[in-house]
């Protein structure tokens, strides 16, 4: 899977740099995001920009990622859903769970 990592105002940033979060790398995104909990990085922001589609296996990663986060006191959040993405989301109402923010400079802004 091809990801980009930045730190950006004191926060580690992941930018997915692929179309699509299938089962065919939902399994390598988890792992990344696990290993970065792992590394001390609990305040992570995942930028989905170049996301065009996600199925319930990278939406099980996201959350595997999620849940890890909160239990180290830290959390996960989301930046730049296309409408498509964004969707699952709501269809699954983890849009509800998640917070979703437009761009990544407001992502960095709720974070102060």
């Amino acid at each position: 899977m091809n990801l980009n990592l930045e730190k950006i105002n004191g926060y580690c940033v992941l930018f997915v740099l692929e179309e699509r979060i299938d089962a065919h790398n939902s399994g390598e995104l988890k792992e990344y995001i696990l290993h970065l909990l792992e590394q001390g990085e609990v305040n992570v922001i995942v930028q989905l920009e170049r996301v065009r589609f996600i199925d319930s296996s990278g939406l099980g990663a996201l959350l595997s990622g999620y849940k890890n986060a909160a239990a180290k006191s830290g959390k996960l959040t989301l930046a730049c859903c296309r409408q498509q993405v964004l969707s699952m989301f709501e269809l699954t109402r983890l849009n509800r769970v998640f917070e979703i923010y437009a761009d990544l400079n407001e992502a960095l802004e709720s974070e102060t």
